[in-house]
């Protein structure tokens, strides 16, 4: 297995890519071997460089995450391995969800792609908008979705 540069040895998962199951829903055209890493303009709020990459371990979240994704491209989740420590997502578990029963984690460290899903059900075009409409009033509020 190669190591990528940044791979934090300490907190590296067996090399079994199916330890651990983390999902990634974006927009972007990523391959297999690809890493999904930090410094790339982030799929939400005002679309800032990322400090971190955002994974989860359900695919519903993971779904929700392609859905509100910025952009154009398709909607995309791929199944991603870490190459360093992770953390629980603080956006969610500790403002929202108590517990993090959404499963959702981030890292400063990359993701290795090591497969896509090719066939997930999306949520009803009516739920997407209300959650839509839901983070635009956020927003008015000046409140951020994600806030790293």
């Amino acid at each position: 297995m190669q190591k990528h540069k940044d791979q934090d040895e300490s907190n590296w998962l067996s090399p079994s890519t199916f330890a651990q199951t983390y999902f990634h829903g974006t927009r972007a055209d990523l391959k297999i071997g690809d890493f999904v890493e930090v410094g790339i303009h982030s799929n939400y709020g005002q679309n800032n460089k990322s400090k971190y990459i955002y994974v989860t371990s359900t695919l519903d979240a993971a779904i929700w995450g392609a859905e509100l994704a910025l952009g154009a491209g398709k909607e995309r989740i791929y199944l991603v391995e870490p190459t360093g420590s992770i953390e629980n997502d603080p956006n969610l578990t500790d403002k929202k969800f108590p517990g993090n029963p959404t499963m959702s984690y981030r890292s400063k460290h990359p993701f290795r792609v090591v497969g896509e899903v090719s066939s997930w059900q999306g949520h009803r075009a009516a739920q997407v908008e209300a959650m839509k409409q839901g983070l635009e009033k956020l927003k008015t509020q000046g409140i951020e979705a994600i806030e790293d």
